[in-house]
């Protein structure tokens, strides 16, 4: 065993002597040791039943003859975030996770390690953290969020509430309104309910074969959650038994599988920033231009909040993720092959699990859309490409032209929308919010809600070099590459420039004479760094650009 590092011997006496003053006993020090990574905390919703998650887990583990010790993982909400310097904080934290995790992992030489991440950068680093550490890993999240019923008995989420505050700018809700969506939004423990970025990387885990069936979509507060949670901790000790490792699972046909369910869902667009990091991590090369690859050939099946009106619960009751993949398999676009942390194949783990649902999850012949939910699109303002969550584009939006209405932070660009001078027509270029020019990479949920919730949703673009939360939706682009900060097309827009948009055909331009854009980068002087000092000016001075997935670079 692995941990007999740290118990076997005269010479690990005095390692033995700090396992006894944890309590352990001589009988335990003989049983392999499993680490119970839990991201339990008391600021994010999503993750505050974790603790009931986590004694699920190692009640399974001691089930099947395992020692569980449970350490931390930091987790941040990117709602609560939104809007401020908080959201500088949100990306970056991924990789936080991603090396914390594995400095105690090997620090301490566990035989196995069970993860409970459940929100948006958490998912993503635990998983980068696996494929890193490569011991025996199983995902167990701790669930979705219920949807919200307002007053009126409409269901609601956190989309909708961001949506209703521009709205209230627009004079189309008065603030008992406001209060209404605050106060019913959001009912329970759990990652918000729509197909949000926590939400979608908690599906893409089974995908990935890294987790159970169920675990991206079972709701938090039910008690199947914590079933799960118990098979998980039990599972993780066949999988020390066998040595199935993440190495065998996190293979490129994983991630080809990943993506195209992540297609077939409507994901959100900050999976093309996490898989291309997690597949770094594993030594698989996923490129950005794979996305529409995968797309033209994958129809989009699930239309959830944002894109639509059903919520996570909806997807759990008409089948889950596995009853996508039956639907994908059937049409011979997934490899089944795969190795997962059940110990057997995708295409074993698949029998049985049906569509119980057509209006959630559409059958191949009837789908929401013949091409996959994201689009990467190029042209010479984003030359190493940019993305769009197309099936949360409008069919009004799908191809756009424009003037450039230029703001070089994100709390410009609201100042402008909620003091109605962006008008119909208009493409929001918001710059200078990338990886390195933010720092960190903020989402720009406030902007592209106050778009759709002041009825712009149909007439307005929003074009950064930042990212965007799964819950937006219109014609939103982002993770423009290069960003501003180096040099990219994107910092030579100037107020008034034609923008085209044309999602079908994956392409984006400016429209302006190459002699003139290079006149402008002659005279181009990046501004000064934002930040200078603590962590986000050490990620700043490492990161990658976005599409290379915002990893850090030694």
């Amino acid at each position: 065993m692995r941990s007999d590092q740290i118990k076997k011997g005269v010479g690990r006496a005095p390692n033995r002597s700090l396992l006894y003053a944890l309590g352990l006993t001589e009988e335990e020090m003989d049983r392999p040791i499993i680490g119970v990574v839990s991201s339990y905390n008391e600021v994010v919703p999503g993750h505050m039943n974790i603790d009931k998650v986590a004694e699920a887990v190692k009640a399974g583990v001691r089930l099947a003859g395992g020692v569980p010790l449970k350490f931390p993982a930091i987790a941040v909400c990117d709602g609560i975030a939104m809007g401020h310097v908080g959201m500088k904080y949100s990306l970056v934290t991924r990789d936080l996770i991603a090396d914390s995790t594995e400095c105690m992992a090997i620090a301490h030489q566990f035989d196995g390690l069970v993860m409970i991440p459940n929100c948006d950068k958490n998912v993503p680093g635990l998983l980068m953290a696996a494929a890193r550490i490569d011991v025996p890993t199983i995902f167990v999240s701790g669930g979705p969020m219920l949807a919200g019923h307002l007053r009126d008995g409409r269901r609601s989420c956190l989309s909708h509430m961001f949506e209703a505050v521009g709205a209230y700018q627009a004079g189309k809700l008065d603030e008992e309104g406001v209060r209404d969506y605050e106060e019913n939004a959001c009912p329970s423990c759990g990652s918000c309910s729509g197909m949000y970025t926590a939400n979608t990387m908690n599906c893409l885990t089974e995908a990935l074969g890294m987790a159970l069936a169920g675990n991206g979509t079972i709701p938090a507060p039910y008690s199947a959650r914590l079933r799960l949670a118990k098979k998980a901790g039990m599972q993780v000790m066949k999988l020390v038994e066998q040595d199935i490792r993440p190495s065998s699972i996190l293979t490129a046909a994983a991630f080809h599988n990943a993506e195209t369910v992540d297609m077939a869902l409507g994901g959100s667009t900050n999976t093309m920033l996490h898989l291309p990091a997690i597949a770094h991590e594993a030594g698989v090369t996923l490129s950005l231009d794979f996305a529409n690859e995968i797309s033209d050939h994958t129809p989009n099946l699930c239309h959830l909040a944002p894109a639509g009106n059903a919520f996570i619960e909806d997807l759990d009751q008409a089948g889950g993720v596995y009853a996508v993949m039956n639907e994908l398999d059937q049409a011979g676009l997934l490899d089944t092959s795969v190795m997962t942390v059940t110990g057997q194949t995708m295409a074993q783990n698949l029998v049985g699990h049906v569509n119980r649902n057509p209006e959630v999850i559409r059958p191949l012949d009837a789908p929401f859309s013949p091409k996959g939910g994201i689009a990467v699109l190029k042209g010479n303002l984003a030359p190493d490409g940019c993305v769009v969550k197309r099936a949360a584009v409008s069919e009004a939006m799908m191809v756009h032209e424009g003037p450039a209405r230029v703001f070089d932070s994100e709390e410009d660009a609201i100042d402008a929308i909620y003091n109605r001078r962006i008008v119909e027509g208009d493409v929001v270029v918001i710059r200078y919010e990338g990886p390195k020019g933010g720092p960190g990479m903020r989402e720009m949920l406030n902007p592209t809600s106050a778009i759709v919730g002041m009825g712009l949703g149909d007439s307005v673009a929003l074009i950064t070099d930042g990212r965007f939360s799964g819950a937006t939706r219109g014609a939103s682009v982002g993770h423009v590459s290069p960003e501003a900060a180096a040099g990219g097309t994107i910092a030579l827009v100037e107020e008034g420039d034609r923008i085209r948009i044309n999602i079908p055909e994956c392409s984006i331009q400016l429209l302006v004479s190459d002699e003139e854009l290079e006149r402008r980068r002659a005279a181009w002087v990046g501004p000064a760094p934002k930040v200078t000092t603590g962590y986000l000016a050490r990620y700043a001075k490492l990161v990658s650009s976005a599409d290379k997935g915002a990893i850090l670079q030694a």
